[in-house]
């Protein structure tokens, strides 16, 4: 075998430009002409990969080294023929093999109604008793689950999902005699057949008033508002965006949550459990998942809402914009410095300059925020109220923080620094920790109520969770850091298809499958599809992240030591 001497063309890149994330071989979307890829340097701190540089970087594929194959033709002479060379990566077909994996379990999660694929179940665990809800689409869970469809080519399914779930909000909500807001979207749903053999199919939905602890999901049509974003950004299709069915949904949606109350904060007052986090963890008051998804649902809805839509609604949204970012970035950033200066606090602070606005305890600060801080990083805490700090990590909301750029360039940049300095104690062994760290003894008695599926380091309570690999990918890819990606992705592929794509694990460095998860969860497998086309492809990432439009942050105004701190 002859090796032929045409090389690959060389591409002469500057050192602005971002590296190459992957290797677009493995890559197989039916757009794959229309994507571009990204080409390999050496990433430095200032170097940030916006949008516009993904877009706009027309970069040609590599060509595959070939090889010049000589056989003997029948009649004595020889042919060459020309094939693509084999991968030298050992674990090249271990990895398509995972990618296959993934794709079958997910397709074989798809809910139809009606004859139309309508969403993905829960989970698809045969081996478990009673189904429990995981038999229904729920509606965080389809998020990972629908940007791979669409990543995929497969549009059909989200737009499908997206004009159900709007019907089903106008219905009537009812839990025990009290009417819920006409914005609320369900948390989930699941196709009634009335009569087997007449075919004759409903939809029927919970908005709260079957679940666990009997809460409104919070979270539900804020991503809904982000996905229908997502789906218009990437098909390129604004009918369904300006329909009256979702133009109507985005708007009761928005009135609910931009609805005057007795807040003196423009974040949303939330229940516990009622996000991802749905079962009681103490994160009632103003969680940072929720404040950030509110902030992305924002931002999306101002790009879909239609310009002859209320000027004084969109005001309101834009004003609300503002304020939330300001809210965010004074009280709830955490670094060294200022968690130096927390420890410093005075308190009974009564004037309009004073520092301690929320009269935090420095002695409320726990033990370990001080080992767990790095000198270099940072991160969103979990929570804020009166003389309350949740100082814990929460994945989800940080993460959200940078895709929608409510963090600045420094504050995502210090994020994943945080990342990489605690890597044992955030990925572990098993990406990634939903919060941290894990709630124990006394502290989950009180907190949880004796919960025994959120015992420590399990489940919501410091629980190791794969469908969160995503969302690091994506931040990773938008930060040109995507060493940060491959890393927790090796680490996923050497046990998820062995373990049969389970819900969450369990343990300190996340080594045990959960002692309640269920096998083959949807979003665990959709999670790794995601992350994985991102890698193949960053172009995917104007799916689901925001440029910073420079106009959603407002400065801090310099605050002077009050006269009652000393």
């Amino acid at each position: 075998m002859v090796v032929c001497p045409e090389p690959p063309p060389l591409i002469n890149l500057p050192e602005s430009k971002i590296s190459e994330l992957a290797n677009d071989a493995d890559h197989d979307s039916p757009k794959v002409e229309k994507r571009t890829r990204m080409h390999h340097i050496e990433r430095h701190r200032s170097c940030v990969v916006t949008l516009s540089d993904i877009e706009i970087n027309d970069l040609p594929p590599r060509r595959q080294p070939q090889t010049l194959e000589v056989t003997r033709s029948p009649g004595g002479g020889s042919q060459c023929s020309h094939h693509e060379e084999t991968p030298t990566d050992t674990n090249a077909s271990h990895r398509h093999a995972i990618a296959d994996a993934a794709w079958e379990a997910l397709k074989k999660s798809i809910v139809y109604f009606r004859g139309q694929p309508i969403g993905t179940v829960a989970a698809i665990d045969k081996s478990q008793g009673a189904a429990l809800n995981y038999d229904q689409v729920f509606m965080r869970d389809f998020i990972p689950s629908a940007l791979a469809f669409l990543m995929k080519g497969e549009h059909l399914i989200v737009k499908n999902f997206l004009v159900e779930t709007a019907r089903l909000q106008s219905r009537e909500k009812m839990i025990d005699l009290f009417k819920l807001g006409q914005g609320v979207m369900p948390a989930s749903f699941k196709v009634h057949r009335h009569n087997p053999n007449q075919k004759t199919e409903s939809l029927l939905a919970d908005f709260g008033e079957t679940a666990i602890g009997r809460v409104a999901p919070v979270d539900s049509g804020l991503w809904w508002i982000i996905l229908l974003r997502a789906y218009t950004k990437w098909t390129g299709d604004n009918s369904l965006a300006e329909s009256p069915n979702c133009q109507r949904a985005m708007h009761l949606i928005l009135r609910l949550c931009l609805s005057e109350g007795c807040d003196t904060s423009p974040a949303l007052l939330c229940a516990d459990g009622c996000s991802m986090i749905d079962r009681r963890m103490g994160i009632y008051g103003y969680p940072i998942e929720i404040q950030a998804l509110f902030f992305m649902a924002l931002r999306c809805a101002l790009s879909l809402l239609k310009e002859d839509s209320d000027d004084d609604f969109l005001y309101h949204i834009s004003k609300r914009i503002k304020a939330l970012s300001y809210h965010l970035h004074s009280y709830y950033w955490l670094d060294f410095q200022r968690l130096n200066d927390i420890y410093r606090y005075k308190t009974e602070e009564y004037s309009q300059t004073a520092l301690n606005k929320f009269n935090v305890m420095p002695e409320s600060i726990p033990d370990w925020v001080f080992d767990f801080m790095p000198g270099r990083g940072g991160y969103f805490i979990g929570n804020v109220s009166p003389a309350r700090m949740d100082f814990r990590w929460f994945c989800l909301g940080n993460f959200i923080a940078i895709l929608s750029s409510l963090a600045s360039g420094e504050q995502a940049e210090a994020i994943l620094d945080l990342v990489e300095e605690r890597w044992e104690e955030l990925i572990g062994e098993m990406p990634l920790k939903i919060c941290y760290p894990a709630m124990e003894s006394q502290e989950w008695q009180i907190v949880t109520g004796h919960d025994p599926k959120n015992t420590r380091w399990s489940y919501h309570n410091g629980g190791s969770w794969p469908v969160l690999l995503w969302l690091l990918v994506a931040v990773s890819v938008k930060l040109g850091r995507p060493h940060i990606a491959r890393r927790a992705v090796e680490l996923m592929e050497r046990r998820l298809v062995k373990d049969d794509f389970p819900e969450y694990y369990d343990g300190k460095a996340g080594r045990y499958i959960g002692k309640q998860a269920r096998k083959f969860q949807t979003w665990s497998v959709a999670g790794y599809l995601v992350g994985k086309m991102l890698l193949d492809d960053p172009s995917h990432l104007r799916i689901i992240a925001l440029e910073d439009d420079g106009h959603s942050r407002s400065q801090a105004p310099f605050l002077k030591r009050s006269n009652s701190c000393p």
